[in-house]
């Protein structure tokens, strides 16, 4: 052991021994005493505070620079050098030399270095020629003017938003510039001060992950061509980690001030959660994250605004329905003893049923109401409006970050050059492009043809297994109703208070089929992910895009069924099939198990039951899963590191003790968040809080998201998107599909229909009154007409029920009493209330859609200020290039003719390193 004193400027501080880090002393004694550590045996530890032990020669491991603090880190690659891995270390000496004659420069953190002193980091910089190289081939837009357009006028009362506003200095980081291609001859066409910064790091990460995902890991003689891309050596092991470091810690600012320090900047103005009244700095997110993240945050945040105008409409019928219960005619009939209380309801199951008073469901009844009344229909309406004004206004939203984005031409861009490494690997044929008239690669049809059916096959065969299983959900519900219903029908529960009374065999057998159906759910969801993925891994597809639509529709496909089917089952089957007493319909035809019948308050509150448990079960487990999980993961992974100074815990390692942030993570925020969308269009005609109940989650969604990306992963590889993609061809598809939905569950599945058939046609008397409906909404039929099978067996019927005095019960349908000439088949009511659902359906989707059209028809996609600027940086352009080229012309001309010797003009070839795609 070794204790040396060390005078600094301003105070005396003792070495004291510490753990073992590494064999180096990082601090100022060691640069001025040059003392020579190797031969101790104890590593020492000099425990100063960072501001007076740090020598002004020695950088801070905390950095984003090399050794030389000059050369910034564009990306690092970590790897555990195994004993026994000589392959492994093969294939990066190989790789490693490639990337170097590729022209990126190297630096390795050697494992001595490292916290766990296992880890070594390459560190890799990308100099001025290779990023302009790039930048050229993959068509980058840089700034070539400043904008001369006028900016926006101020909106009228502007002062209302400053509590929601945001500094300028984040919201615009950058000024606003007209922007070209990047052209590596026209270098000075270009507003470029500093090459050092001129490219942002997000884009800088952006071409060095291009570069490493075709680079080859083999050696030039070699025969195996498909050894390429840092993916396969992430697969195989040889790489343990890759990806560009955030700029500096999330709680406060770099203390290097070449570093930007975004990442504080964004999580202290919008990751964290008492900023979830502000406004979110797109435009820097989209500059440290990418356009990618940018455009998902953006749509994430105009969804959300827009839900507050939804959920303000659903609270308001919400409330319509509450506060109308005393006009709530039929419900008062069905709580009332002299009307209720004689009604003998038939038996719900065979044999262990009992026969029970109407009035027994007066507590249902009024739950229903709130949420089946005349304000359900205009919410309906309102919904598929709304959705068609959500759809058009972010069409005109995202064609506006477009522009501003630079992302006007990016379709085209990302079809040519942003091909699949995996594509160019697998595909071994080539074929002429007609349009360039050079060899590109392709697919064979017939190939491409098998894999497509494979791929098909397994999708049917995974939504067929979810139908299995809501089938077997159905029959547990089927199986158990008679076993709630045998357990309850003494009402032990009534002694519990306040709720006991609320808790009936129907409440019990629908809470626990749904908590079923969810467990089932999230664990399909996890298999299925995998095996979407594999299949699509397996067709191979050309791009980037192409492979993110190709898995999109197939794990929507999957989601909807799964999420959906019960929800469905319950809105449009249950009670619907049920045939009548003496002549029940049972599941399958042979089984015992005898359709079910809807609740006595009818099928529209288990609906709001089973879509409030699968959709508040949803995102509570999504937000576990989201937030909690990789908090967990990050705080035990470092429990070690936690403890070093600032200046020794370097900023590659502090990244690496992060999560990494899959190529699919923001596949899985888009589905999480189009799930969400479908619960309250599909189905919010039973749920009218549902929006609001959505927006709630969507303000702690934002910022979970945002603190999730900020704090607990690694920076992901910046990526370019020009809009949200297939996502928005299926919430065009899921908004259409809402309006046939909730029209049906309006006529179908709510008793609205019959209730106003009534009212206008069979009340009695000359004035509109709901007088009478339960009784009229109720068939009867004749005891004695049970077949053994269907009766109740001994002791199941409550005790008031004598046999010899009640010989008649009554059910739910329009059916002609016991005696009639045409007894127990419908009556001319029943058709007359099916013909007025009919025509409700008809006449609502045809309001709806036409309203739908119109509105899609009066709102531009694109706005008339957005074209106007994108014609006018098109013709910045072409004027400014035309410029450009006339005076190069004239400076040629003038230095022909300054040449006195009269001679030809040489121009010599200029060396350009070999770009890393087989494809341009």
């Amino acid at each position: 052991m070794v204790e040396i004193e060390l005078r600094c400027s301003c105070s005396l501080h003792v070495v004291r021994p510490l753990q073992k880090r590494g064999n180096t002393v990082l601090l100022c004694v060691i640069l001025h005493l040059g003392i020579d550590v190797s031969s101790y045996s104890d590593i020492i530890w000099i425990d100063l505070q960072w501001r007076f032990c740090v020598d002004k020669h020695q950088q801070s491991k905390d950095s984003v620079f090399f050794r030389d603090g000059k050369r910034r880190i564009d990306f690092i690659l970590s790897y555990v050098d195994d004993r026994d891995g000589e392959r492994k270390q093969e294939r990066r000496k190989e790789y490693e030399a490639n990337l170097q004659k590729a022209g990126l420069e190297l630096e390795t953190e050697d494992q001595s270095e490292s916290d766990d002193g296992k880890t070594y980091y390459v560190k890799i910089h990308t100099p001025w020629d290779v990023l302009a190289t790039y930048a050229d081939v993959l068509k980058i837009k840089v700034p070539f003017k400043a904008n001369d357009i006028p900016a926006h006028k101020d909106i009228p009362m502007n002062w209302l938003f400053t509590p929601f506003r945001l500094p300028n200095h984040i919201m615009n980081p950058e000024p606003d510039y007209f922007t070209s291609p990047f052209n590596k001859e026209k270098i000075d066409f270009f507003l470029i001060d500093d090459k050092e910064t001129f490219f942002p790091p997000s884009v800088r990460n952006r071409i060095v992950y291009y570069i490493l995902a075709r680079c080859a890991y083999h050696k030039e003689d070699s025969d195996d061509k498909n050894k390429k891309g840092i993916k396969r050596l992430l697969n195989n092991g040889t790489y343990g980690a890759a990806f560009p470091l955030h700029d500096s810690r999330y709680w406060k600012a770099s203390r290097d001030p070449n570093s930007e320090s975004e990442r504080f900047s964004l999580y202290k103005h919008w990751a964290r959660f008492f900023s979830f009244f502000k406004e979110q700095p797109l435009n820097l997110i989209r500059k440290y994250y990418g356009e990618k993240i940018g455009i998902y945050f953006a749509w994430l945040g105009f969804y959300t605004e827009m839900l507050f105008f939804a959920a303000v409409v659903g609270l308001i019928c919400f409330l319509y329905g509450l506060f109308t219960f005393d006009d709530n005619i039929w419900s008062k009939e069905i709580c009332s003893e002299e009307i209720g209380g004689n009604i003998i309801m038939c038996p719900l199951c065979d044999k262990t049923c009992g026969y029970w008073k109407l009035n027994s469901t007066c507590n249902s009844s009024w739950q229903s109401h709130m949420f089946d009344n005349v304000g359900t229909v205009f919410f309906a309406i309102f919904m598929g409006i709304w959705v068609t004004l959500f759809l058009e206004f972010w069409k005109r939203r995202q064609a506006r970050l477009e522009y501003e984005w630079d992302l006007v031409d990016f379709e085209e861009e990302q079809q040519q050059l942003q091909l699949r490494p995996e594509y160019e690997i697998k595909c071994t044929s080539r074929r002429l492009n007609p349009v360039t008239q050079e060899m590109e690669p392709y697919f064979p049809v017939k190939s491409q043809c098998a894999r497509t059916f494979l791929s098909g096959a397994t999708v049917i065969f995974w939504i067929s297994l979810i139908i299995a299983c809501i089938i077997g959900v159905i029959a547990y519900r089927l199986a158990v109703y008679a076993a709630f219903a045998s357990i309850m029908k003494d009402s032990p529960t009534n002694n519990i208070q306040m709720v006991g009374s609320l808790i009936t065999p129907q409440l019990a057998t629908s809470v626990t089929a749904s908590c079923i159906n969810f467990v089932i759910i999230m664990i399909l969801n996890v298999m299925y992910e995998r095996v979407a993925i594999w299949i699509t891994d397996m067709e191979i597809p050309k791009t980037h895009l192409e492979y993110e639509n190709k898995l999109t529709v197939k794990m929507f496909l999957f989601q909807f069924v799964n999420y959906y089917s019960s929800c469905f089952y319950v809105a449009f089957f249950k009670g619907k099939f049920v045939g009548r007493p003496g002549d029940y319909i049972y599941m399958f035809g042979w089984s015992k198990l005898r359709n079910e019948e809807c609740d006595p308050g009818g099928c529209l509150i288990e609906l709001t039951t089973q879509l409030v448990i699968v959709m508040a079960g949803k995102q509570v487990w999504g937000n576990i899963q989201e937030a909690l999980v990789p908090w967990l993961l990050n705080w035990w992974g470092s429990r070690k590191a936690r403890s070093h100074p600032e200046s020794l815990y370097s900023r590659w390692e502090q990244d690496h003790d992060l999560q990494n942030f899959s190529h699919l993570g923001l596949f899985y925020e888009y589905l999480e968040m189009v799930i969400q969308f479908g619960f309250i269009t599909l189905f919010v005609a039973s749920f009218p809080l549902a929006p609001l109940l959505a927006l709630l989650n969507n303000i702690i969604e934002v910022r979970v998201d945002a603190w999730k990306f900020t704090t607990q992963f690694r920076r992901p590889v910046a990526a370019k998107a020009h809009s949200i993609g297939a996502w928005q061809e299926i919430l065009n598809g899921v908004a259409v599909f809402s309006v046939v939905t909730n029209a049906f569950i309006v006529a179908f599945t709510s008793d609205m229909i019959p209730r106003l058939v009534y009212m206008y046609a069979y009340s009695p008397g000359n004035d509109l009154s709901m007088k009478g409906y339960i009784n009229n909404s109720l068939s009867v039929f004749n005891i004695s007409g049970f077949s053994d099978d269907n009766r109740p067996d001994d002791g199941e019927s409550p005790e008031w029920f004598n046999s010899s005095v009640i010989t008649t019960c009554r059910y739910r349908d329009y059916r002609y009493p016991p005696g009639h000439e045409k007894q127990y088949t419908h009556t001319m009511q029943f058709w007359h209330i099916l013909a007025a659902k009919l025509a409700f359906i008809i006449i609502m989707e045809h309001v709806v859609f036409m309203v739908k059209f119109f509105v899609a028809w009066m709102i531009p996609d694109v706005p008339a200020e957005v074209k106007a600027r994108v014609k006018r940086e098109r013709y910045l352009i072409q004027e400014y290039l035309h410029n450009y080229e006339v005076e190069n012309l004239k400076i040629q001309l003038s230095h022909r003719n300054d040449d006195c010797s009269s001679n030809p003009v040489d121009y010599p070839d200029i060396s350009r390193r070999e770009v890393l795609s087989e494809c341009l």
